[in-house]
């Protein structure tokens, strides 16, 4: 593949602190991404909030931002390379950080961040990565490709979600259209902003209850033992085998609360099949 001659700055978001799934493998593949991309040429921005990485040492990027691997906070430092460097091209290259910097690169995107600020997903874009980690749509894509797959049923809130969203966005144009001065539209948006963000905890709750509800019907359909696979975890964390109705309703529970988008895929288990391969 030819060198990209239009890209001056490349993000590399890592890992963060080591953990049961995401361990060194990530600091040395984000390491060696940092060396052979700046070989190249490119200037590197790495943003890891683990100090005692060897990817942090000084001479491999050339900005390092120790600081929490959150979507708000690598907002700010996109913010802040593109307010200083407005005429060169940065692109995102989030599959050296594991599951945090996916999670963390897809939030930026739902934000508006990477558009806002013209930057690029590269390695991985957006589609491949909803596609590998969301249950639902990784199970439409081999479907589509002609494997069958379990019989399994999605529990999510992506309906009370919406719902919130939109509410969210009738009460913000509300607001604007009340205040016509810019200072009091300012100062109403942020009083709101703050208010909304005083009930997440009560919102996460409804929409757990909400997938909660689904799982429980998923149940009834799909019998035990089950298969609960949360979307968008490490390693799978969060899932597991229930063998009986109180340990489907623990775990399916585990699973939302582990999953940041509040979704589990309830799956028919196989255990116990056996597969014979016959030559004729």
């Amino acid at each position: 593949m030819p060198k990209r001659q239009d890209i001056h700055s490349i993000l590399i978001i890592g890992a963060g602190p080591i953990v049961i799934g995401q361990a060194c493998e990530f600091d040395y593949s984000g390491t060696q991404a940092c060396k052979a991309l700046k070989k190249e040429g490119y200037r590197i921005v790495l943003v890891n909030s683990n100090p005692a990485t060897i990817m942090t040492d000084p001479d491999l990027a050339h900005a390092t931002y120790i600081e929490p691997v959150t979507p708000e906070v690598v907002a700010r430092i996109i913010e802040k390379e593109r307010t200083e460097r407005p005429d060169e091209k940065m692109v995102l290259l989030p599959t050296m950080g594991g599951q945090t910097a996916l999670n963390t690169a897809l939030s930026l995107r739902q934000m508006g961040v990477l558009d806002k600020w013209d930057v690029e997903m590269i390695g991985a874009d957006a589609n491949a990565i909803d596609k590998a980690e969301d249950r639902a749509l990784f199970r439409e894509a081999m479907a589509t490709i002609g494997l069958e797959t379990p019989k399994s049923k999605l529990a999510n809130a992506t309906a009370i979600k919406q719902q919130d969203r939109a509410r969210h966005r009738e009460q913000l144009d509300a607001i604007t259209a009340a205040h016509p001065d810019e200072a009091e539209r300012k100062a109403a948006i942020d009083a709101f902003e703050r208010d909304w963000a005083a009930g997440e905890s009560d919102r996460k709750e409804r929409h757990k209850a909400h997938a909660m509800a689904i799982a429980s019907d998923a149940l009834a359909e799909i019998g035990l033992p089950a298969i609960i696979r949360p979307s968008f975890t490490l390693g799978g964390t969060g899932g597991g085998i229930a063998y009986n109705k109180a340990e489907f309703f623990e775990i399916v529970e585990g699973g939302l609360d582990a999953s940041p988008t509040t979704e589990v895929l309830i799956e028919e288990s196989v255990l116990g099949w056996k597969e014979y391969e016959m030559e004729v």
